[in-house]
């Protein structure tokens, strides 16, 4: 079998075969979810910044008070 043959026949199974499918949409799957996951941090900060500074206002309350 020559070398063009070869190259034909593989080309020809992995066109008509799916395996190649699932990694593509495993892929694509992960980077949606990461991109989600990038956005939905760069929404929160503002209110994470706000809830750690009212509970550090609280301890630095509650620390003035015990002493």
């Amino acid at each position: 079998m020559t070398m063009e043959a070869v190259m034909a026949q593989w080309f020809r199974r992995f066109w008509i075969e799916e395996e190649g499918q699932d990694i593509i949409e495993y892929s694509l799957l992960i980077t949606f979810i990461a991109i989600a996951c990038m956005w939905f941090i760069g929404q929160g900060r503002e209110p994470m910044k706000a809830i750690w500074t009212t509970a550090n206002s609280s301890i630095t309350v509650a620390s003035t008070a015990a002493n």
